[in-house]
């Protein structure tokens, strides 16, 4: 098998897998408890948060586990909302976010909020002028990613932060689960108020996430309960699952430079090969340098998505044609249509994305087994 949806998942790294079960086996006690298993687990979630808040380049107690991205997210959307009443009503976000951000501000919508959708142009790029001519005096809260899932597009950050401060009182939220590992994430110099990250797209366990929260944000807690978290998010913490996201997340930091270099070469090889056999294959996304270096993707006219992808599994690539969290749906994806591309084209998208265990003989196996299968539907097509 040549496993090239890393956007999906990641395997889980076996120090991370040594370090949980360690702690599943040895560490048991509830970090809540005083006594002395509660207080060596306790150790655990407080290394595991010192090792996040090096990598974000922010203080321990600015990080609040949850988990997984998608509850991070939510929390990041809903939590501010309460005590901002005051302030206004107004949410923005961009067209190409994470389901977790838009379909939460949408839920939003149906309790009183006015929510605005950024378009973004070809590559899925949101400009700071748009948002600028989007905020208003009551706009409480902007998201925007720093990467897209779909097309590994990286977005101006820095610049619409730096917007959303000159025009307006706003919060600024960036999902940066593709880009844990992949950018740096100094959440000073990008200067967003509150940043998502999650375990399993970086070598850790799936159900493991953090929210930066920078100090002085307001925040309620969407999970209530026993208090944990500082208040802002309840339930009793995930030892392990916490354990291993402070460790890959340490870990994707420290390689991040030297897999980025690596991964960009065959991401571009690997774009390069399959556009020599499908020479009609439209890259998607922004160029190289504006995209994440582990993402190559492309559309093919005239194919039927879900069935390249299936042959694709039976020939044993493993690939996707964008977002997990939208797997089964028929409808184009949200992402690709923002982007412009018709729905024919954007309904046969081919996401490929690279990992730590990729190999240049696993990306040159991969592209022939691309082009091979492209050329059989094709010929069955015009039978």
């Amino acid at each position: 098998m040549i496993y090239l949806d890393n956007a999906a998942s990641t395997p889980v790294r076996p120090e991370v897998r040594e370090a949980m079960a360690e702690a599943l086996t040895t560490t048991f006690g509830n970090p809540s408890s005083s006594h002395a298993a509660g207080r060596a687990a306790r150790a655990l979630v407080d290394r595991a948060r010192d090792q996040l808040s090096e990598v974000l380049n922010c203080r321990p107690r600015e990080v609040v586990f949850t988990g997984g991205g998608s509850e991070a997210e939510n929390l990041a959307l809903r939590g501010p909302l309460t005590r901002l009443q005051g302030r206004g009503r107004h949410l923005i976000v961009s067209a190409v976010e994470h389901e977790a951000v838009l379909e939460t501000a949408r839920d939003l919508q149906h309790h009183g909020y006015e929510v605005t959708e950024l378009g973004v142009d070809r590559f899925g790029l949101v400009s700071p002028e748009s948002l600028a001519a989007a905020l208003r005096e009551d706009t409480v809260l902007v998201s925007v990613m720093l990467a897209n899932n779909e097309v590994g597009t990286v977005e101006p950050v820095e610049e619409l932060v730096a917007v959303t401060r000159e025009r307006s009182t706003a919060l600024f939220h960036t999902d940066a689960t593709q880009a844990l590992g992949k950018l740096p994430l100094d959440v000073g110099r990008l200067g967003v108020d509150m940043l998502t990250v999650s375990a399993h797209k970086i070598g850790g366990p799936k159900g493991a996430g953090a929210l930066f929260v920078r100090h002085g944000t307001p925040l309620d807690a969407v999970v209530t309960g026993g208090g944990q978290e500082r208040n802002r998010r309840s339930g009793t913490e995930n030892v392990p699952g916490i354990v291993g996201l402070g460790l890959a997340a340490q870990l994707a930091e420290r390689e991040r430079e030297s897999e980025a270099i690596r991964l960009g070469g065959l991401a571009e090889r690997l774009r390069g090969r399959i556009r020599e056999l499908v020479p009609d294959a439209h890259p998607t996304g922004a160029p190289f340098g504006r995209r994440l270096p582990n993402f190559c993707t492309l559309a093919i006219p005239g194919l039927e998505g879900e069935l390249l992808l299936m042959r694709l599994d039976r020939a044993g690539l493993c690939a996707s044609a964008g977002s997990a969290c939208a797997s089964g749906s028929q409808a184009p994806s949200h992402v690709l249509l923002a982007m412009g591309l018709p729905p024919s084209l954007a309904g046969a998208h081919l996401r490929l994305t690279l990992g730590r265990g990729t190999t240049e003989a696993e990306v040159e196996e991969a592209a022939e087994i691309v082009g091979r299968e492209v050329a059989q539907l094709r010929t069955a097509a015009a039978v």
